[in-house]
């Protein structure tokens, strides 16, 4: 990436102990690239950014993209990057369970003193997760960006790149069309699920079960209600899909929801699936 983090620092404590982090603002103009994203392009002409290190780069990979990476509560961007070369959001400085990731290359000698402060607090910050290794692990693309993805099937010449994105039957139907396949995607982009083989599809199965989103809490309580009733393969299916578990009953599934609802959260990075927060994994050492 650059030598500069973008945006204001916001009140995490990274940046506020031990050390307070004040960086010296200044105006970059937006990189043209990230108009094609779509958290991109209703962005100023110029960003805020503050330098973090002063190396003359202007180039570079960033720690990730920020698609999906904070959509388990074992991980966090710490703060943006600019990076002109990677789609907007994407993060210089995140934790992902006891990792801290740290985007930017050069030694103290040639970070900002905003930089040393910042990397000082980081260093002592994760120290709180000593121990506490990832829940998720990479699996898929999250959902926003299969959209972005999608509307780009038509300006790939390898059709496999297409036909492999959301299945053969969609790519012959939309061939030439991709920006209403796109926007289809977009519109239901609540039932967007991964096959976990690299296709997205919109689940027609919940659409078929009146269901409008494969994320939410609610969705398996209702598929648990649906076991009981005529649509009892298409329920224990879905529940199944988004859970990973092979349970049977609808008792055993009210058992299960009761026992692990407050620590239950959607991942589609880890998959497009429903996991459980360890007991005691969210809790903050004593001191």
């Amino acid at each position: 990436m650059s030598d500069a983090a973008q945006g204001e620092p916001s009140q995490h404590e990274v940046f506020r102990t031990p050390f307070k982090v004040q960086p010296t603002f200044e105006k970059w103009p937006t990189p043209e690239l990230y108009r094609r994203f779509p958290n991109g392009k209703d962005l100023p002409n110029q960003l805020t950014v503050w330098r973090v290190q002063n190396s003359g780069k202007d180039f570079g990979s960033v720690v990730s993209m920020g698609y999906g990476f904070d959509d388990s509560p074992d991980a966090e961007i710490l703060t943006v990057g600019y990076a002109s070369g990677k789609p907007p959001g994407s993060a210089g400085v995140s934790r992902h369970g006891n990792f801290l990731q740290w985007g930017f290359s050069s030694p103290p000698s040639q970070m900002t003193d905003a930089g040393q402060a910042f990397f000082l607090n980081c260093i002592v910050y994760i120290h709180k997760f000593a121990g506490k290794q990832p829940l998720i692990h990479s699996q898929s693309n999250d959902r926003v960006f299969i959209t972005y993805l999608v509307s780009m099937i038509d300006s790939v010449q390898d059709s496999s790149f297409g036909q492999t994105l959301v299945g053969a039957d969609l790519f012959n139907q939309y061939k030439g069309h991709c920006q209403d396949l796109a926007h289809l995607y977009t519109r239901q982009i609540e039932l967007i699920h991964s096959n976990g083989k690299g296709t997205y599809l919109i689940d027609k199965q919940l659409q078929d079960l009146g269901i409008a989103s494969n994320r939410k809490i609610q969705t398996l309580d209702r598929l648990v209600v649906l076991l009981g009733q005529s649509q009892q393969p298409a329920a224990l299916d879905a529940l199944r899909r988004y859970t990973g578990l092979s349970l049977t009953t609808p008792q055993q599934w009210r058992d299960w929801l009761a026992a692990n609802r407050s620590r239950l959260f959607f991942s589609d990075v880890g998959g497009y699936k429903f996991f459980v927060v360890p007991e005691g994994y969210l809790d903050q050492p004593k001191r």
